[in-house]
């Protein structure tokens, strides 16, 4: 992992933890596989597990090359798409991911925003903020409130079902939609299964949870984003290639629609974007993931499951060659 990411979420409890699992040397950080540095050649030679995180160079063959023993890597953080190549599954290493751990504060970014969408929070602000004495709420914003408003799920994953979880006390409908999922999971998610269309058009927030593929490229285009109903709300804590930004941008400048953003494409707007200004946005700088304190959790994640493989028990959370290509 990098330096930076180690400093952030390998604190001293952790650590701790790590060497009651396993043989470690704490002060050997791996930031380039091929580095001529004998001493980390020596302990690679010996390693069977690798504790990774952001900043893991891919492990390719002549990485691999390197490490004759390993067997497993637990990544403590959430897509393993960065460092894992088909090379790894080749030799049989098995995988493992923190991502349902990093899940945990997208899925509580995304209530609050969904919460604070329906009821109107941006715009009573604005005009609160304007006026400066008694809003007429119910005159200025006659759909206020969250009971029984439509929530649309756009995917299934990790996120996507906490979500769908954490919703279950409000009074809301909820609509999901997944190519994987059938009406019996759905139900399962307190969730309708619909159409992608259909849920856009009938929801008052637009959530979006599916994974960043070639076939999601601008999921979201100017007709998609054309279903949306007036003053609906849409919610991307994905990834921002998943909305045709143009296309997003005349929508909101049109304030036909309000958008809370945490993913944009480019991930750094140009300092000229209107979305930066625009009273109908919340844009947030990507921090819907675990941030802070929250990395901690990632940490805890990682060294659970060393413990499980150390003790010969299977992961709780391992990664599935064979789905990888539906994740983020």
């Amino acid at each position: 992992m990098s330096g930076e990411t180690r400093d952030a979420i390998l604190l001293p409890a952790a650590l701790e933890r790590l060497a009651q699992v396993a043989d470690v040397q704490p002060a050997l950080l791996v930031t380039d596989f091929g580095a001529d540095d004998p001493a980390q050649r020596a302990a690679l030679r010996d390693t069977e597990a690798l504790f990774t995180g952001w900043g893991c160079p891919p492990l390719d063959a002549a990485a691999l090359t390197a490490m004759p023993r390993l067997r497993t890597v637990v990544h403590a953080a959430g897509s393993v798409k960065h460092h894992i190549t088909q090379e790894v599954w080749d030799r049989g290493i098995t995988v493992s991911t923190a991502a349902t751990a990093n899940a945990l504060p997208v899925a509580e970014y995304t209530v609050a925003a969904i919460l604070f969408a329906n009821k109107h929070v941006l715009g009573s602000a604005r005009v609160y903020r304007e006026t400066r004495t008694r809003v007429n709420l119910l005159a200025e914003f006659p759909g206020i409130g969250n009971y029984r408003r439509t929530v649309g799920l756009v995917g299934a994953s990790r996120i996507g079902r906490r979500v769908a979880e954490l919703l279950r006390p409000f009074d809301l409908r909820v609509l999901v939609h997944d190519p994987y999922l059938d009406e019996e999971s759905a139900q399962a998610l307190g969730a309708e299964l619909t159409p992608l269309d259909a849920l856009v058009a009938q929801s008052d927030v637009v959530s979006i949870h599916a994974p960043e593929l070639p076939q999601t490229r601008h999921l979201f285009d100017a007709g998609r984003l054309a279903l949306m109903r007036d003053g609906a709300t849409l919610v991307n804590t994905a990834r921002g290639s998943l909305v045709d930004t143009d296309a997003l941008v005349k929508e909101l400048v049109s304030g036909r629609i309000d958008a809370v953003l945490d993913h944009t494409e480019p991930e750094v707007l140009p300092a000229d974007s209107p979305l930066y200004d625009l009273p109908n946005v919340l844009l947030t700088p990507h921090i819907a993931g675990s941030q802070g304190g929250e990395l901690h959790r990632l940490a805890d994640a990682a060294v659970d499951e060393l413990e499980r493989y150390a003790h010969g028990l299977p992961f709780a959370h391992a990664v599935d060659p064979r789905t990888l290509h539906q994740q983020a």
